[in-house]
């Protein structure tokens, strides 16, 4: 009777075997399971019938067994160094993204590999791109409706060391926009309600807030500090300050505006042979020719389209990526969905660069 259970054993284990590991794997992939436990209830099925080939062939029966036994260690070898590959391969593409340049240019926690993990698979970034964010040093100026996206984005992109400077503080009409902020931080400056925000969305950076206005007797030193400006601010007088300042103190500056419907944003570093803002806007506009977002109104998510070109820009600058708008100027208009590019040429007459030599 036990001998017979045997020889029925090996037929089925000659004939079902094999069958019965493909069912088991589809059953698996099916139901979701994890693929430890996929390989767990693999690697039972091929132990029961590799000890059941070998017993019968030490048994009476051995001509009948043939060489089974042989044949599901070989069938188990190849599928354990099947899975040894595959988890390998997994393990690599979780890892891939060039961590050789990242050990080379420097020590990133476990979770900063994680977490900037798509910027680092990126051709143009890679980890060496990713340690130059790291070590930079960004000031934005102006925490409003451009700066709020602006922050959010560098912060996120992993910006070593970011500034923010601003005197006004969070109020209820700013929230229609201004996605740094919070209804529960009304009344709060704006510099430390986006310090907030930046610290919760990345706790590997620093922020340093400045509560206060960019003027004249601390503009030079601050700008001086950091390797990029970029302007976010909705007043004339502190666009044309960070301007100057920026041409005296060879810095790059990413300036954005925006008004009803309509944006622009431009990359103005005349250290390098390109114009300032000065050449692109030689003079201010007539009063009331350019109004307010408070006297004509912004569509809330205009802000967020041109301050996220702006950080674009900001990544690329500090990365070497691709090609800045360095000399051009986009221009989009929300309402009709267009986007158009204009170039933009150094002024030999600009009163604020004009004078000083192009490059280093």
């Amino acid at each position: 009777m036990i001998w017979g259970l045997l020889l029925a054993w090996l037929y089925v284990a000659r004939h079902l075997a094999i069958p019965v590991f493909v069912a088991i794997g589809i059953y698996g992939w099916n139901k979701g399971w994890p693929r430890r436990k996929t390989y767990g209830f693999l690697a039972a099925w091929w132990l029961f019938v590799a000890l059941i080939s070998l017993f019968l062939a030490q048994a009476r029966y051995v001509s009948l067994a043939g060489p089974m036994f042989e044949f599901w260690i070989i069938f188990g070898a190849i599928g354990a160094l099947a899975v040894a590959y595959g988890e390998g391969i997994r393990a690599l593409r979780v890892r891939r993204p060039l961590l050789a340049e990242v050990a080379v240019s420097g020590p990133f926690a476990p979770q900063e590999l994680d977490r900037y993990s798509r910027h680092i698979m990126l051709r143009e970034i890679g980890g060496m791109g990713q340690r130059k964010l790291k070590d930079s040093k960004v000031l934005v100026v102006g925490a409003g409706g451009l700066g709020a996206p602006v922050l959010l984005y560098l912060a996120a992109a992993g910006v070593g060391q970011i500034g923010v400077i601003d005197d006004d503080v969070v109020e209820n009409s700013n929230l229609q926009r201004q996605i740094i902020h919070a209804d529960q931080r009304i009344g709060m400056p704006k510099v430390f309600s986006a310090q907030m925000a930046m610290k919760a969305l990345n706790p590997h950076i620093e922020v340093r807030p400045y509560n206060r206005r960019l003027t004249e007797d601390i503009a030079a030193d601050l700008i001086a500090e950091h390797d990029l400006i970029i302007d976010g601010s909705d007043n004339f007088d502190t666009r044309d300050l960070v301007n100057k300042v920026c041409v005296q103190t060879g810095k790059p500056l990413i300036s954005g505006a925006i008004t009803q419907w309509e944006g622009q944003v431009s990359l103005y570093h005349p250290a390098a042979g390109g114009p300032c803002y000065a050449c692109v806007f030689p003079n201010r506009p007539a009063p009331g020719m350019v109004p307010t977002c408070a006297e004509a109104g912004v569509a809330g998510p205009l802000p967020g389209i041109i301050g996220a070109m702006m950080a674009m820009e900001a990544v690329k600058y500090l990365t070497g990526a691709g090609e800045t708008l360095a000399g051009r100027m986009l221009i989009h208009d929300a309402l009709y969905g267009q986007t158009r590019v204009i170039g933009a040429r150094r002024r030999t007459d600009c009163t604020v660069c004009g004078a000083r030599p192009a490059g280093p």
